[in-house]
């Protein structure tokens, strides 16, 4: 077979595409609205492998498109989506350490265990002695933050999940730098002082894969009135959030570090202050 032309475009200009589109001689062009397109030709494994990786992708508030030329064969773009499915499986792990507690919402909800750990050791670089976790959940960017060094108070308005989070800080021997505070974030946040406010609001399991509107955030649309220059807000957020609706936020893509996800935008982190 010979080389397939495919077109990737609506890619923001924040995100590194090169990690995300992999390997292959890509040009870049610019397009409206602060996006890029980028062409290659691939060999037909590749061509089929983007394309089963980036559909029904969103970016940054918008869907990725992708065009072949000419149009690959079913059998091959069938393989592509199996071997797609096999690589989702094998992401990166939540907790890596045996014993620790999660219920169902904090299952879904954890960020990545080496992904949490580089968000606590770019906090700590900033200068961020004390963090204030907005939703907690089952602990796992309280954990991250505590790991590189900062106190922590991790609020989470679920009692159970709660005491997950204090059981799996205990495991990785880091509960004596987090505060655990039972509650409504809403209410709690103004009273209590810290470098940094860091909210991962829940997404939900059905949340748009394309475009998600901060309506769809409820807590994080209330908090980030909250951020200032004393006070920083990092907000983790899904892939297909509508960063156009923030424009006075960085956003940031983070990949993951798994073997079947390190091409895979697992979140966003806006920055706001």
């Amino acid at each position: 077979m010979g080389l397939y032309r495919v077109v990737v475009g609506g890619l923001p200009d924040w995100l590194d595409a090169r990690r995300l589109l992999g390997d292959g001689d890509f040009e870049f062009s610019a397009e409206q609205g602060g996006r890029v397109s980028a062409q290659a030709r691939l060999d037909a494994s590749a061509a089929a492998d983007l394309a089963a990786r980036l559909r029904g992708v969103g970016l940054g508030g918008r869907a990725l498109t992708l065009a072949v030329e000419p149009a690959l064969p079913r059998v091959l773009r069938r393989r592509a989506l199996a071997e797609e499915a096999r690589r989702y499986r094998s992401g990166s792990p939540g907790f890596g350490r045996g014993g620790v507690r999660l219920d169902a919402e904090g299952r879904r909800s954890l960020t990545p265990e080496a992904l949490a750990l580089s968000l606590g050791q770019r906090a700590a670089a900033r200068g961020a002695g004390r963090v204030l976790d907005a939703a907690a959940g089952a602990g796992g960017n309280a954990i991250g933050f505590a790991r590189a060094g900062l106190s922590v108070t991790a609020i989470e308005r679920d009692a159970g999940r709660l005491e997950c989070a204090r059981h799996n800080a205990r495991v990785y021997g880091v509960a004596e730098r987090i505060d655990f505070v039972h509650g409504d974030a809403r209410v709690l946040v103004p009273e209590i002082e810290a470098d940094l406010l860091f909210v991962d609001p829940p997404w939900g399991e059905g949340y748009d894969k394309q475009r998600v509107e901060p309506t769809a955030l409820p807590l994080l649309a209330e908090l980030c009135t909250l951020a200032s220059s004393e006070r920083p807000l990092w907000a983790k957020v899904p892939p297909s959030f509508a960063v156009e609706t923030w424009p006075d936020a960085r956003p940031e893509a983070f990949f993951g570090v798994g073997e079947g996800d390190r091409r895979r935008v697992k979140f966003l982190i806006l920055e706001l202050s």
